[in-house]
């Protein structure tokens, strides 16, 4: 699965949001420790949103490997 982040430097750190993931945003000590921590915040805001949704009785939830 490919998704997009916004990254930047602030105060000498990286920070990363991604847009798609309202809430989704993380922080690293470097570029390869962000892009480390944003596979995680992913991850964790997927797992937390599929948790959440009440679904309809007729309905069933599946899940996908991408």
């Amino acid at each position: 699965m490919k998704i997009k982040a916004v990254i930047w430097q602030e105060d000498g750190v990286w920070c990363g949001s991604v847009p798609a993931l309202p809430g989704c945003h993380t922080w690293g000590d470097s570029y390869e420790h962000l892009l480390e921590m944003l596979r995680d915040a992913i991850q964790g805001w997927l797992e937390v949103a599929s948790e959440q949704e009440e679904l309809d009785p007729e309905k069933q939830r599946i899940e996908l490997s991408l």
